[in-house]
């Protein structure tokens, strides 16, 4: 398959820079497996699913690790912004920086607050140990563990998508709307952004239809933001995520399965987790480890019976397992309609309900 086929033109103006409010007033085009759309709004989920179907979130928690910081070397001085995206040691981390030809082996930067340091956590230290291609390096601080992690929150920024940071600057509402209201574990430097529409009274509204919920978690990378760059969709390598399923929520989907629930996706990363993890039967066994799967056309699912998801960028590897999940025309009918009818895209946008076909 040819990169080309996933691409389509969007308006600048359909692109989301703040979420609705409430979440759960966004709105949510359905796309039956004949391919037959209505208009809906996230807050109409419950009733769209029966008794006994089984909902999977992710419930990983973004770190603010986007890092802004200063390089001094012989005097001379460089503004570098760093997008921390794989931890690597306790102290050390593989990171995305702008721009990298000012940065050599042994340069030492000075992150988050440099004029107040009567706090030990204020200081974010860090030496260059490696440059890899891409503009990545592998960053040593001067502290690890909790106390980095603590650092990194007090000094770090909400990593933003290009598409969203490009138009405004981050601000303090984005640490609560860059987040879901389940996130449980600091470990992604992205959002599982379908996740964002959910409010306690819709979670509450499933409980209530009789509709369980399910929590896994995958660390979402900053390589979830990089295009597909091969003209071949084939030819693409996804980047490795970790990503847990307890063998408390394996049995219970399983269970839910056997009586006759659909297995419902919150997310793409959940369902390709989810997908890792299951079996041929559509059954699923605990897993622990990376995932590097990419999903196109013409691959069998055996987890997700339905799949909530935003509205992803063209020629995206999002967009393209959706194309898996519901059909290639199905899609860009899909796609069509929502240009045309208004809705907002990417991380801050509305979304879709897909059923398998």
């Amino acid at each position: 398959m040819q990169l080309a086929e996933f691409d389509f033109d969007l308006p600048e103006d359909r692109i989301a820079l703040r979420p609705a409010v409430p979440r759960d007033r966004a709105r949510l085009l359905e796309v039956a497996a004949d391919g037959m759309l209505a208009d809906r709004i996230v807050a109409d989920l419950p009733g769209r699913l029966r008794a006994g179907d089984a909902v999977v979130f992710n419930d990983t928690r973004v770190i603010a690790a986007r890092l802004l910081g200063r390089r001094e070397r012989d005097g001379n001085v460089a503004r570098i912004e760093a997008t921390l995206h794989k931890r690597l040691a306790p102290s050390r981390w593989a990171a995305f920086v702008r721009p990298a030809k000012r940065l050599e082996v042994g340069d030492r930067i000075a992150f988050g607050e440099t004029r107040e340091r009567a706090c030990s956590l204020s200081v974010l230290d860090a030496s260059v140990v490696e440059k890899a291609e891409g503009g990545e390096v592998i960053l040593e601080f001067d502290l690890a563990g909790g106390d980095l992690d603590r650092a990194v929150e007090l000094g770090g920024l909400m990593p933003l998508p290009p598409y969203i940071a490009g138009r405004r600057a981050e601000d303090e509402r984005d640490r609560f709307d860059y987040q879901t209201i389940y996130a449980r574990d600091a470990a992604s430097v992205a959002a599982p952004t379908a996740g964002l529409h959910f409010t306690p009274e819709l979670m509450e509204g499933l409980v209530r239809a009789g509709i369980s919920t399910h929590f896994v978690t995958l660390e979402v990378g900053a390589g979830t933001f990089l295009p597909v760059k091969t003209e071949t969709v084939e030819d693409h390598r996804m980047h490795g995520e970790f990503g847990e399923v307890s063998a408390d929520t394996a049995a219970a989907l399983g269970a839910a399965r056997a009586a006759g629930g659909r297995i419902v996706c919150v997310g793409t990363t959940s369902l390709r987790l989810l997908e890792t993890a299951a079996e041929p039967s559509g059954f699923f066994r605990p897993y622990s480890g990376e995932t590097r799967l990419f999903i196109t056309p013409g691959y069998r699912f055996c987890a997700a019976d339905a799949l909530v998801t935003n509205f992803h960028l063209p020629k995206s590897t999002l967009y393209i397992l959706t194309c898996a999940f519901s059909g290639q025309e199905t899609m860009r009918r899909t796609y069509v309609h929502a240009i045309a009818a208004g809705y907002r895209f990417y991380s801050y946008g509305d979304a879709c309900l897909l059923w398998r076909i």
